[in-house]
């Protein structure tokens, strides 16, 4: 099977282009998918602990009959009447609170925060905009602007960045938990005032709600809420980025309520599809409204009845099987699993994360926290020849991150453990 893996990629490379990225040394052909599994052209089974896009599992029934059943009747673009599409919308924005009135619907999550960028500076007149230095919210040429700034690319006139919230490796040692949120909130403020004394102004902060990009750090209580009045006080607005924490990832609808904060904007992406091609940009009436009003923005596959069947599909899925009440269960007992191993492992430096989303951290051997991403990489590796799938991600691509699809069992979780305690036990290096 190696070889016909190879010819694959082969034509993989001439088709798409060399650079095209594939997880693991010896990348694996997937022909099917059923709930929390995947299989590859062998028919080997391997658990899938990474992809937050099939949240409701691969293949999922109800998914796949309103989907072919919606394009068998129609599907057709925005410019007409559909009470599928309007309804869906209405769902969507009942599932926020009152500050969430109305939605834009796109493809990805890459447009649906380059709308609420756009939002934010139509609203304010202003166009400066902070990010955290550790985070990523799409690819366009407007958004990756955003993409680890001050460690891969410098602030512009327009972009500027303060440090990630953490508690593992604070701004400064030495520290209670209440002087390090002060501190990182400092950051932020000087971020905010130097657009201020630039004449770009502010316009807005945008986060990642559990800052899943930069590690999901534990971050200082309170520090979110602090974080927003900042915001408000100085005349921006605050867009939570809820692509990955988003849609029960956390054990609750979204992941600005597990952080404490309330956005202006609420941006989602990937599970809202299942697969389908489906985003949105949440806010209320009147930035909704000034957007619209200054744009004439357009998507031709958004808004459309196949994307409301299919979302609509998604959420009756989640609410009438109660994944939120699984993700929550299951994934405390995860992480608590994985918190005692902590202590066995000197090479587990810290465990972190909510619901079905959880970071192991791996670190190198002493005191100094040192970050060890081969080990991570390797972890990675021999977990997929297990038969379980994941990736190393995180500021310094460090952390195994653990982010099955929301019908993720029990035992999987038990099974992957297993996978897991043979896998650190090995030798490395």
């Amino acid at each position: 099977m190696a070889g016909a893996n190879e010819d694959l990629r082969r034509r993989r490379d001439q088709a798409f282009g060399a650079g095209a990225a594939l997880f693991y040394d010896a990348p694996l052909t997937i022909v099917r998918g059923e709930g929390a599994y995947l299989f590859d052209a062998e028919g080997r089974r391997y658990v899938d602990l990474y992809n937050n896009v099939p949240c409701v599992g691969h293949a999922n029934p109800r998914v796949v009959e309103a989907m072919a059943r919606q394009q068998g009747t129609l599907n057709v673009h925005s410019r007409y009447l559909n009470e599928g599409a309007i309804a869906f919308a209405e769902r969507l924005a009942a599932l926020h609170g009152p500050q969430i009135e109305s939605v834009i619907f796109s493809c990805s999550g890459t447009e649906a925060n380059e709308i609420a960028l756009r939002m934010a500076r139509f609203a304010t007149g202003r166009r400066g905009i902070v990010c955290t230095d550790g985070t990523y919210h799409g690819n366009s040429d407007l958004v990756s602007r955003l993409t680890y700034v001050n460690r891969r690319q410098p602030e512009t006139d327009e972009v500027h960045a303060f440090p990630f919230p953490e508690t593992y490796r604070p701004l400064k040692e030495g520290l209670s938990e209440a002087e390090l949120c002060d501190a990182y909130l400092a950051r932020l403020e000087d971020a905010i005032r130097r657009f201020e004394d630039s004449g770009a102004g502010f316009a807005g902060l945008i986060v990642c709600s559990i800052f899943a990009n930069e590690g999901l750090p534990n971050i200082p209580v309170g520090f979110m809420a602090r974080a927003e009045a900042m915001v408000h006080a100085a005349g921006g607005v605050v867009i939570a980025d809820e692509v990955q924490a988003g849609y029960c990832r956390t054990g609750q609808w979204w992941g600005y309520q597990a952080s404490g904060f309330t956005p202006d904007i609420v941006v989602t992406g990937k599970p809202m599809g299942n697969g389908l091609p489906l985003a949105a940009t949440a806010a209320s009436r009147k930035l909704v409204e000034g957007f619209r009003a200054r744009t004439r923005y357009f998507n031709t596959f958004s808004s459309s009845p196949l994307q409301a069947a299919v979302g609509m599909a998604v959420i009756d899925e989640i609410e009438g099987r109660g994944l939120d009440k699984n993700v929550a269960s299951v994934g405390a007992a995860l992480k608590a699993a994985l918190v005692q191993r902590k202590g066995a492992w000197s090479a587990i430096g810290d465990v972190r994360g909510l619901g079905l989303f959880v970071g192991v951290e791996m670190v190198k051997d002493g005191p100094a926290k040192e970050p060890d991403p081969e080990l991570a990489a390797h972890v990675c590796e021999r977990l997929k020849d297990r038969g379980f799938l994941t990736s190393n991600a995180g500021v310094f691509n460090n952390v195994v991150k653990i982010r099955p699809p929301l019908v993720f069992s029990q035992a999987d979780a038990e099974q992957f453990l297993e996978a897991f305690d043979q896998t650190i036990a090995e030798p490395h290096g």
